[in-house]
Formats: structure tokens, C-alpha cells, sequence
């Protein structure tokens, strides 16, 4: 199947267009070398899902202001960047989509308060609403993010986590975002709660299997098209699903541990450890998951209103899924 996001991304361009100004327009008035890195950031881009995502779901019930809905998408593209800000930092990345991380030319305490202000920005671009209940539900989110990069840090290495620990931080990580970006515009449009039900639930479910495909690549696609090196997770202890799949059988598990926690620092053994589990069963085992949740998430959009986005909707869906970067 050769599914791609252009008549999604088409039938929102124009807004697409105003998010990015606004983005650029809440970083411009900073300390010069802040403001500067900060728009670099914005403009070295990325696909735009979640600021996409909550465009489309705004076409159900539009707001009385459309710009309302223009800095609620902001706001959630910034807030997104912001955490990569910071994932930089923690994870010790140098690079991102095939660039030099802001981590990777500033010291990692400044790195941190850069995604620090562009938290602040994106709280006041949410701000913007002027919907009190869209503002909560953006600060329970950052509440859930945070939750989820702790549990992360605090599960490295741990072999013998269960698959829910697993759904949990990637929740926290990923999915809890993409909810946020198609519940809210249905806060901002006061929907019908059983029709803001059905878009949170989408957003759950799509953002599920969001973060199991970027598991999977990480495993499966090359330096050159993930703009980072492979097994960046494994090479931190991160357990994602491939590896938790692979490692159910006793003897593969022993096999891994040995080789990992004999050269906690060793790429040629996480290089070696990248190749056991990308030929093996548990990459398909992994694709399943992620296939069922895009399967859900096609579910909650039968619930919803015949409109172009909801087919919009489903395209992004089936993209996820499908994509191979």
C-alpha cells in the first residue's frame, strides 16, 4: 500500500502555513542567539503530524475565532519540539533528521533552558484560546510527558519490565501529545462529548502506533534515512517492543543481557544486537501491535461525521503505519 500524507497535508496548507508564522512569531522577540537557534529549529521542520492532526480535527466543529485554532496547533508543535529539546539532552544526541542538535554546539544546561523557554512560549500560544478547559488539558499532557521521560529514565536495563510498562512511556512519550492534538480542537469547538470521545480516543490510538513504528525504525532503516544512528534506544537500555518481543524466549534474553551488560559502551555489540533483532520474529511481532492500533483508531473515526477530514484523518492513519522514516 502507498499511502502518503499530501491530500492531508493538502487540504490544511494554507493553516499549515500560518502555524509555522506563528511558531516563528513566538521565538522572534528572544535574546538573539536563542531566537536564532530556536528557528532554526522550527524550519529544519519535520512532518507536522501533530499540528496537522489538530487542524483536521478542528474541520469537525470550527471555533468561533479560526486563529484560536491556529495557536492551539502551535502551541502543540512547539510544545512537541520543545521535549526534543530536552530528549537531546538526556539521550546525548549530537544529531536529529540528519542536523546537529542544539545539544551538540551549546552546553547541556543552556540546551535546557532553550527548551525551557519554548515550553513557556508554547503555554502562551495555548494561552491564546482563551478556552480554560483547552488550557488544562494542555497542562495535564505536559504533566503526563514528564511522567513518561521518568519512567524511562528509571526502567533503562530493566529486562524483565511487562509490555503495560512499555505502553505506559510511550503514552507518556508520544501518544499522550497526539490525544491532545485531536481532543482539544473538539474542547475548542465545544463537539458533542461523545464526538470528542472519538477523537481522543483516535489520537490515543494512532499516537500508539506513531511511537511502535519509530520503535521498529530504529531497528530497521539506516543512519542516512532516521538522521540518527540505529539502536539510539538500545544503546541507552531504552527496552522498546522489538526487543521486549525478542527477548521472551529465555535463552534470547540471556543473550542480549550477556552481550549488553559486557559492553555497556560498546557500539560494534549494540551495532551486533541491532542486527540479531532486526532479522528476527519480533520485528513482525512489533508491526502487528502497531497495525492494531492504527485498526482502533480507524474504528473511532467511523463515529464521527462524514467530512473530508475525517477521510483526511484516516489517510494519516494508514501513513503511520505504512511509512519507512
Amino acid at each position: 500500500m502507498n499511502v502518503s500524507l499530501d491530500t492531508a497535508r493538502a487540504l490544511v496548507a494554507k493553516d499549515l502555513a500560518a502555524v509555522e508564522k506563528k511558531m516563528q512569531k513566538a521565538v522572534g522577540n528572544a535574546y538573539e542567539p536563542l531566537t536564532e537557534a530556536l528557528q532554526l529549529l522550527i524550519r529544519s521542520g519535520g512532518k507536522r503530524v501533530r499540528p496537522m492532526l489538530t487542524l483536521l480535527a478542528g474541520r469537525f466543529y470550527p471555533p468561533d475565532e479560526p486563529q484560536k485554532l491556529i495557536s492551539l496547533a502551535a502551541a502543540i508543535e512547539a510544545l512537541h519540539t520543545s521535549t526534543l529539546v530536552h530528549d537531546d539532552v538526556i539521550d546525548g544526541a549530537l544529531l536529529r533528521r540528519g542536523k546537529s542538535t542544539l545539544n551538540a554546539v551549546w552546553t547541556p544546561s543552556s540546551t535546557i533552558m532553550a527548551g525551557d523557554f519554548f515550553f513557556a512560549r508554547a503555554a502562551g500560544l495555548v494561552a491564546k484560546t482563551e478556552h480554560p478547559r483547552v488550557i488544562k488539558l494542555f497542562a495535564r499532557t505536559l504533566d503526563v510527558i514528564v511522567d513518561g521521560e521518568l519512567r524511562q529514565a528509571f526502567s533503562a536495563r530493566d529486562w524483565s519490565q511487562p509490555k503495560e510498562s512499555y505502553y505506559e512511556r510511550i503514552y507518556g512519550k508520544t501518544a499522550a501529545l497526539f490525544e491532545l492534538a485531536t481532543r482539544a480542537p473538539a474542547a475548542l469547538g465545544d463537539a458533542p462529548a461523545a464526538h470528542e470521545e472519538a477523537l481522543r480516543r483516535f489520537g490515543y490510538h494512532l499516537g500508539m502506533a506513531f511511537q511502535i513504528v519509530d520503535d521498529i525504525l530504529d531497528f530497521t532503516a539506516d543512519e542516512k534515512t532516521l538522521g540518527k544512528p540505529a539502536g539510539s534506544d538500545l544503546r541507552a537500555g531504552i527496552i522498546t517492543l522489538p526487543v521486549y518481543f525478542y527477548i521472551q524466549r529465555p535463552e534470547r534474553r540471556q543473550q542480549i543481557v550477556d552481550m549488553i551488560e559486557s559492553h555497556p559502551t560498546g557500539d560494534p555489540i549494540v551495532d551486533e544486537v541491532v542486527t540479531i533483532i532486526r532479522n528476527s520474529d519480533a520485528i513482525e511481532q512489533a508491526h502487528d501491535e502497531a497495525r492494531a492500533f492504527v485498526n482502533r483508531a480507524l474504528d473511532d473515526l467511523a463515529n464521527l461525521p462524514a467530512i473530508p477530514a475525517r477521510a483526511a484523518l484516516a489517510d494519516v492513519a494508514r501513513y503511520v503505519v505504512e511509512r519507512t522514516f
